[in-house]
Order: C-alpha cells, then sequence, then structure tokens
C-alpha cells in the first residue's frame, strides 16, 4: 500500500477505534485476573500452586497460536478471521466465568488464549496498512495504549471488579466492548483476498509448539519437581530445546515455512524481535509482582492495591503519546535509551523498597516506570517495522507478540520461582540466628512479642521472620529484572535509524510522496 492510498481508506476512525479495543481486551485478560487469584483460589479449591495457571494457561496458548496468525489470515482472509477469533475470545471469557473448578477454568482459559491470539498481531497490521509512514508514530501510540496499558491497567480493573461484585466480573466484563468491536470490524473493516491454494506447514507449527509448551512446564513445575533433579523437568527441557531447534531448522530447510525466512534478513526487525522478548520479561512479572507487593507486603486492601496500579498505566498513556509525536522528529533509538534508562532506575528505586512504603513514593515510581516503557515501546515499533516488505507485516506483527508472550510467560514464571527459592533460603538464613540462647528474644518487646517458650510466640516469630524473607525477595526480584532490562540498551548498537520520507525530508514532489511505505537506512 502506497503512502498516498493510505489516508483514502473510508472509516479508518472506526476501524481504528474497533481494532484498539480489541487489542485492549486481549492485553487487559493478561493480567486482569493477578489481583483476583487469591479470591479464585478459595472458589475453585485450588492451591497457591495450582491457581498459577490460571495466568500461564492464557499466555501459553497465546504464544503458541500466535506464530500462524500470518498464514492463517492470508489463507481465510484477514476481516474474516479477526472477526471469529473476537467472537471465541468474548465467548470463552464468558465461559471463564462461569468455571466451577480449576480444570474447566485452565480449559477455558486455553482456549481464550487460543483465541486471543490473533487479536494483537492483526489489529497491529491493519493500522500499518490505514496509516501513511508519517503518521505511524502516532498510530503506534494509539495502538500501543491496548498492548501495553492493558497489561498495566488490569490488575486495577481487576481490584475493582473483584471487591465491588465478583472475581468472575474480570471475565464478563469482555461482553459489552466484545460485541462492540465485532458489529464495528463487521461493518467497517475492508476483507483481504483469502488465498485457498496456500498450505500449512503443520510440520513447522507442530514443533515450535511443542518446544513452547515443553518449556513452559518446565519452567511453572520446575520449583514444585526441585528442578533438574527431577526426571520431568529433565524430559521437558529436552524436548523443548529440541523443539525449538527443529524449528530453527525447519524455517532454513523447508520448501514453503508458514514463517517465510527473509523475514529475519531484516536488521532492525531481527534486533527489534530481541528486544521485545526482553521487554515482555518485564513488563508482565513487574506487574505480577508489584500486585501481590501491595497487598501482602503494603497491607493495602484489593480495591486499593488495585488503584496503586493505576499510576504506572497513566505514565505509559502519557509517554506514549509523547514518544509517538517525537518518533517521526528525533532518533528513535536515543528514545528507547531514554525510556530503558527510566526503566531500570524505577527496578532499582523499587530494589530498596520496604513494608513501609509510602503511597508518594511508591505512585512517582510506577509512574516514571510506565514513562520509560512507553518510551521504549513506541519508538520500537516504528524502527522495527520501518524497512520490513508491506507482504511480511502480518508474520512480523505475529512474531512481535509472539517475542512478548514468550517472554512474559518466561518472565512470571522465573520471577514467581526466584520470589520462593530467595524467601526459603532467607527465611532459613535469619532463622539461624533465632535460638532461645539470642539475648535479644529474652527482654523488652522481643520477649512479649515472640516469646519462644511460647508456642503463640514461636507462630509470631516465624511469621516475622517469614515476612521479612519475603521483603528481601521481593528486592531480589526487582534487582534481577533491572539487570535483564538494563542491557538490553546494546541492542540499540545494532539498529539503524530509518530516514524520513523523501517526501518530507527533501521537499520531494507528489512522486516521492506516494513512495513505497516501508523507509530506507541511514
Amino acid at each position: 500500500m502506497s503512502a498516498a492510498a493510505a489516508p483514502l481508506i473510508p472509516h479508518r476512525k472506526f476501524v481504528t477505534f474497533c481494532t484498539i479495543l480489541a487489542t485492549l481486551m486481549q492485553a487487559l485478560d493478561s493480567t486482569i485476573a493477578n489481583v483476583a487469584l487469591p479470591y479464585m483460589q478459595g472458589n475453585l479449591s485450588a492451591t497457591s500452586d495450582q491457581i498459577t495457571w490460571v495466568l500461564t494457561s492464557y499466555v501459553v496458548a497465546a504464544a503458541i497460536m500466535t506464530s500462524p496468525v500470518g498464514w492463517l489470515a492470508a489463507r481465510f482472509g484477514r476481516k474474516n478471521f479477526f472477526i471469529i477469533c473476537l467472537a471465541g475470545f468474548t465467548i470463552t471469557s464468558m465461559l471463564c466465568g462461569f468455571a466451577q473448578n480449576l480444570s474447566q477454568m485452565v480449559v477455558f482459559r486455553l482456549a481464550q488464549g487460543t483465541f486471543g491470539a490473533a487479536l494483537v498481531p492483526l489489529s497491529q497490521s491493519i493500522m500499518l496498512d490505514i496509516y501513511t509512514p508519517e503518521e505511524r508514530g502516532s498510530a503506534m501510540a494509539l495502538w500501543g495504549v491496548g498492548v501495553m496499558v492493558g497489561p498495566i491497567l488490569g490488575p486495577t480493573l481487576g481490584g475493582y471488579l473483584t471487591d465491588a461484585f465478583d472475581w468472575r466480573w474480570v471475565f464478563f466484563i469482555n461482553l459489552p466492548f466484545g460485541i462492540l468491536a465485532i458489529v464495528g470490524l463487521v461493518l467497517f473493516l475492508n476483507e483481504t483476498k483469502a488465498n485457498s491454494a496456500l498450505k500449512f506447514d503443520a510440520i513447522g507449527f507442530a514443533v515450535l509448539s511443542i518446544g513452547i509448551g515443553a518449556l513452559q512446564l518446565m519452567l511453572d513445575r520446575g520449583a514444585e519437581q526441585d528442578w533438574f533433579s527431577s526426571t520431568e523437568i529433565i524430559a521437558e527441557a529436552i524436548i523443548g530445546v529440541m523443539g525449538l531447534f527443529l524449528f530453527v531448522v525447519h524455517i532454513a530447510t523447508a520448501e514453503a515455512p508458514y514463517i517465510p525466512p527473509r523475514i529475519f534478513s531484516d536488521v532492525n526487525f531481527t534486533t527489534g524481535l530481541l528486544l521485545m522478548f526482553a521487554i515482555g520479561l518485564v513488563l508482565l512479572a513487574s506487574s505480577a509482582i508489584l500486585a501481590p507487593y501491595v497487598q501482602v507486603m503494603a497491607g493495602y486492601p484489593v480495591w486499593q492495591a488495585g488503584l496503586l496500579m493505576a499510576p504506572r498505566g497513566l505514565g505509559t498513556m502519557a509517554s506514549m503519546m509523547i514518544a509517538g509525536k517525537l518518533a517521526s522528529r528525533y532518533d528513535p533509538r536515543k528514545l528507547m535509551a531514554f525510556g530503558i534508562l527510566l526503566l531500570a532506575l524505577s527496578l532499582w528505586d523499587m530494589s530498596l523498597w520496604t513494608p513501609a512504603i509510602d503511597i508518594p513514593r511508591l505512585t512517582l515510581i510506577t509512574v516514571i516506570q510506565g514513562f520509560g516503557l512507553g518510551f521504549v515501546f513506541i519508538p520500537l515499533q516504528v524502527v522495527a517495522f520501518a524497512t520490513l516488505a508491506p507482504d511480511l507485516r502480518t508474520d512480523a506483527t505475529a512474531l512481535f507478540s509472539l517475542a512478548r508472550n514468550v517472554g512474559s510467560a518466561i518472565g512470571i514464571s522465573i520471577m514467581s520461582f526466584m520470589l520462593a527459592y530467595n524467601t526459603q533460603l532467607m527465611h532459613t538464613r535469619i532463622g539461624e540466628g533465632l535460638t532461645p540462647f539470642n539475648r535479644m528474644l529474652q527482654t523488652g518487646g522481643s520477649y512479649l512479642f515472640w516469646n519462644v517458650t511460647t508456642f503463640g510466640g514461636r507462630a509470631a516469630l516465624n511469621g516475622e521472620v517469614t515476612r521479612q524473607a519475603l521483603a528481601i525477595s521481593y528486592s531480589n526480584d526487582f534487582l534481577l529484572m533491572m539487570w535483564i532490562s538494563l542491557p538490553t540498551a546494546l541492542l540499540l548498537l545494532i539498529m539503524q535509524r530509518p530516514k524520513r520520507p523523501a517526501a518530507k525530508a527533501q521537499g520531494a514532489g507528489p512522486a516521492a510522496a506516494a513512495s513505497p511505505a516501508h523507509a530506507v537506512l541511514d
């Protein structure tokens, strides 16, 4: 699609609204259940380990089903495929709300993730097609509100719905918005031509699905099975590595893989994939860790904990609007470097928090963190897709979503494991010095509260030790995320800045204005 043709698309505002709404629904559901998990755990008779499958089943299903989105859209037509996925997502959301036990919930969340996998890449592909290169910074800022702010505001909305109504409403809330988006897409979105001659690359899809699924099982069950001392974990690790390895080999050697190998020859796009994976590691993991920290450590009720998550989303929204305007005027790589620095600084400050963290500081730091995420995400979309051929956009957006989803699944699993492991380790170390011969426990307030000669005193002392160990573990998690995010700035050295379109940069005539949508490199 030419730059000149893009603005002539009819009903562009309505299409934009519906695609952003679909994106927001999918992104919200990746984290909206975080705050409600303790309530769901009791209602569904699940353990603390089992209930995490409500989150990971959705993320894994979305990760597996994201990769074939480009092929499915080309085979059945983008409009038809989009509407089917959006309808399936809305219906399975309702089924999640009606679930009566953990097994039903996991099955329905798997189905929800399967249908929801296509919503983000298809909406991004549509947005890239209907806006010119000069407009894409602002367009990606609008679209990015759904992708980035959705996971951040999910706990806030989930906390409010759980406290005011019931945890089931975190799923029922999708119904009116799903219907509105479906009607809008039916009426206003133009269909692309379906290619019925395309053949599905079953081998490539199978090995990728097995690899991702086995990897997630290893991460989720590792702590429970004592990691590599377990035959199950070793087997899952081998299957996961082999599946991903065979997928890479298949993509490189197959005659018609469903992900075109030439897509990886674009340096900006390939580097952007790595950066998106790293952002995915931190994006959902930081939200999943912060929500229980505010409730368990700082002692805020669920509704207030949800509200305290909102400033992070507001910071992201504000920075996206600013970054969208600046991305077409300044070097996007410098904007991303600024965002990474803000993100790392906020995580470093969070590693210094104590359970007595006050609301002003918590709000300020989460706003800074959200601001940093927005300055990374929007310029990344501009740079990564600037030099990519238009016919590869749907596959490229699917791979971007896949990198973010896989990174999110791995990030949540790693941070949850490290939190549990460090809590146990710190509990043991702190407890080493708490003996009946410790003079601090024999006098004063310590003796009154933690008298080790009584059952109640020992229980109170154990609770305080656990609380202190948990505080140290949260601090270590935030610090680990800082060290994950900070080195990603080195990837910016590989990327090249796309030039402005010739008509803007050099005052060229109409011929330049109608140039292909992808820019050229410096």
